[in-house]
Order: structure tokens, then sequence, then C-alpha cells
């Protein structure tokens, strides 16, 4: 079954109307991922059944008895055994505004050899150098479409327009996509980020407060925000908002300049080592 445009509306609507509020109170953040979906409970149910828990060194679910999907707590073959004849979509949309354009090429090169191989998958590209985007050849069932934006000497302005922008996607083009993803461009893939990585609302672990106690979080203090929380508040620090129905590990979103942690198996996606200063219009 199917679900309908306005049910799907009505759901991305109110997250990303709360992650827009999120980011621009929080420029100085990055949001590096966030998933949004809507699905049939029975298939949710199917997912989480066939997730394993073979890692007593890591937390492989929440409190509220969501997955932590690490290497090792799921079975690849049979999810996608799962997910394949549903036939599913997949958008993603990546920002290569200004100096940015850079990264893209290394991005497109690595979704093509590790980014949901074989399902259908659409990359929608905002950049303000449309003609410096690379040839990349794609796979069959795989797309790619610019969309033009105008330029900011600014870069806190482009990351808070981001949510606006995707908002306006979805109602233009996405009433029907199934998943969307939204990723950094200054990233590139390493292993399989595949339909593990699907639910109704999916969060990835910040890679750089995973080990911290809560009391670290660099959560949202100001009361006056939508994104506050109180003091002793929250469970992890999320590269995102909400609580999610799908944990990622920081596998997900891993940074180059970081050396691998025991518990670390695998990287999937990384951020790539830059220097923010010439990258950046006003740093």
């Amino acid at each position: 079954m199917r679900v309908t445009a306005s049910t799907w509306w009505l759901l991305t609507s109110e997250y990303i109307h709360h992650l827009y509020h999120h980011r621009a109170n929080n420029a100085n953040r990055a949001n590096k991922l966030f998933v949004i979906r809507v699905v049939t409970r029975d298939l949710l149910v199917f997912q989480s059944a066939v997730q394993t828990a073979d890692r007593s060194d890591v937390v492989s679910v929440t409190p509220w008895l969501a997955p932590v999907v690490w290497e090792g707590t799921f079975n690849p073959v049979l999810l996608d055994s799962i997910y394949e004849p549903q036939n599913i979509s997949v958008a993603v949309t990546v920002f290569a505004v200004g100096k940015y354009i850079m990264f893209l090429k290394n991005f497109l090169e690595t979704a093509e050899q590790h980014f949901f191989i074989g399902f259908n998958v659409h990359v929608y590209v905002f950049t303000d150098r449309t003609k410096d985007v690379p040839q990349v050849k794609m796979a069959a069932g795989r797309q790619l479409t610019v969309r033009s934006v105008p330029s900011s000497k600014r870069w806190q302005e482009i990351s808070a327009r981001r949510m606006e922008l995707i908002q306006l996607l979805i109602e233009e083009e996405l009433h029907h996509t199934d998943y969307i993803f939204c990723l950094d461009v200054d990233s590139k893939f390493h292993g399989r980020w595949g339909s593990e990585s699907l639910g109704g609302l999916v969060a990835v672990i910040h890679p750089g407060y995973y080990k911290d106690d809560r009391s670290r979080f660099p959560y949202e203090r100001r009361p006056e925000s939508r994104a506050y929380l109180a003091p002793g508040e929250g469970d992890f620090y999320y590269c995102g908002g909400g609580s999610p129905e799908q944990v990622l590990s920081p596998e997900y979103l891993w940074q180059d300049f970081k050396s691998r942690e025991p518990e670390i198996h695998i990287i999937r996606f990384s951020g790539v080592v830059k220097n923010y200063a010439d990258i950046r219009p006003n740093v």
C-alpha cells in the first residue's frame, strides 16, 4: 500500500518546519543528515524483526526500543530482499554552493559505488555554479537534477536556508518519493549504505559526541528556541533533530581527521578534511 501525497506532506511539513527553526537558531551547528519517509506499519515491523543484535560492545537499541544500526546488527541480504520488490524511490539533496562545488565530483562518484546500489536513486544538487557540475556516469535507475540557487557572501545564510529549499522541492517534485536523505557535499562514501538505514524518521549519532556524557552535549539552551532542551533532558546528540524511529551509528557520519575507534568496524560515510577559511566566504 502506498501512502497518499497528503499524508506524506503532513509528516514532512511538520518535521522540516522543526528542523528549519533548529538550523536558524543554530547556524554554527552542522546538520549532516536526516531522512524522512512515510511507510506502512507492517513493513517497519518486518524490518525491526530482521534486525539482529550481535554486538555487545555498543548500544544497539535505544531506551524507546529504536534500533541503533552498527555493522553486525543487520542482515544486508535479507533486508535488500525485502525492499527491492517494493520498488522504493530514494532522493538525495546536496548543496554545492560557492567553493563547495569542489567536493561534488568525489561525492557523486563514491555514491555510485556505495549508496543504495540496485535501488532507484535521484540526486538533487543545489548550486550557484551550474556550469561547474561534473559529469558523472550513473547506473540505470539513478539520475541527477541540478537546481540553481543564488550565491551568498555568508555561509550561515546558505546553511540556514537549506531546509526552506528542501521543503520547496518536496512541494514541487517529491510528493511520491519514498525517502529523502539530506547529505553534506564535503563528504564521501567508503562502504555500503543501503536499506538498513531506512525508517519512518532516522537520525545519525554525531561522531564527535557519541562517547561523551549527556551533560557535555551542545544542546540548544535558549528557552525561546523551538529546539530548546532543558538541562537533564535529551538522549543522544544527533546530526539533525527529532526523536528517531531508527538511529544510525557514527559509521554513517565519521570524520576523516579522526582515527577509527575500535567499535567502528566500518566507515560508510565521512566528512573530508578541509580548511574552512578556504571554502567559506566569510570565515
